[in-house]
């Protein structure tokens, strides 16, 4: 299995570097398009003090600034892209960033984002990967902010028997056959030990028939949650964590799962979650 196209949130920001790279070198490993989206929005004021001539000037000039920073954006995707030589292609418009990538996701196959949780971006500029995993229908890869490349030699992929997980495990499929090894990870309570075994075995079972090479494990532990995930990365040295996403919205805000929000609130990994 293979990627056809990968797309990114582009912005001019030097803290979007790492985002467009990873993007960009995906695209190329797997000779893939890459699609570039730049959105943002002029936020709303806070306060309606009757001057509607400075309130125009204030629009005109967010809209003005906005237009610049675009077109910075949209330079340094097309010139990153001509440097490597991958087919790009560019959308752009005056819109939130996260709806504007999710609804772009139709022509993709994957999307790479920053790892933000979405409580700390600003909704205007930015597209944080939590969102965009519960809302596009498409795996999103969270980029750390190091800037270190995606290697993707040794693969964690955080086992839970839910939908979420079977998703996940068929979206990060590219990266799962062309590992060196998939280290298939249950985390669960002692009394669940068993039963996890079986399960994580039938899974690297069916990625060993797709040509991967894969082992299961168990790690029987009562506070299971994204921090003994990172700890199991470490010790095989995967770089690569593939999860379920899990989260709802409450009060116009996205609420995650714990593990989905450990993992996102960690800088080190690159974390591809599905829901």
């Amino acid at each position: 299995m293979t990627y056809a196209a990968v797309l990114t949130h582009v912005q001019a920001d030097a803290g979007a570097k790492a985002r467009m790279d990873c993007a960009l070198d995906i695209a190329k490993r797997f000779k893939a398009a890459v699609i570039g989206v730049g959105a943002e929005m002029i936020p709303p004021l806070a306060f309606d003090g009757g001057y509607y001539s400075l309130e125009a000037d204030w629009a005109t000039a967010m809209r003005q600034g906005i237009d610049d920073r675009l077109n910075l954006a949209r330079a340094a995707f097309a010139d990153a892209a001509k440097a490597q030589g991958t087919e790009a292609i560019w959308e752009s418009g005056l819109q939130l960033p996260a709806p504007a990538v999710a609804a772009a996701s139709r022509a993709a196959d994957l999307i790479v984002a920053s790892r933000t949780v979405d409580r700390h971006s600003d909704p205007y500029r930015d597209a944080g990967a939590g969102e965009l995993a519960l809302t596009s229908g498409r795996p999103v890869l969270a980029v750390p902010s190091h800037g270190r490349p995606l290697i993707g030699k040794q693969v964690l992929v955080a086992w839970k028997d839910t939908r979420e997980a079977r998703r996940a495990l068929a979206d990060a499929m590219p990266f799962l056959e062309a590992a060196e090894m998939v280290h298939v990870v249950a985390v669960c309570a002692e009394l669940d030990a068993e039963q996890a075994k079986i399960q994580v075995d039938d899974v690297a079972a069916a990625l060993v028939r797709r040509g991967a090479k894969a082992q299961g494990k168990v790690v029987a532990d009562a506070h299971a949650d994204g921090m003994e995930i990172l700890r199991q990365a470490a010790l095989v040295d995967a770089d690569l964590i593939v999860c379920g996403a899990y989260g709802h919205t409450r009060f116009g805000e996205w609420v995650f799962g714990g593990v989905t929000r450990d993992l996102l609130s960690q800088d080190d990994r690159y974390v591809l979650l599905s829901h």
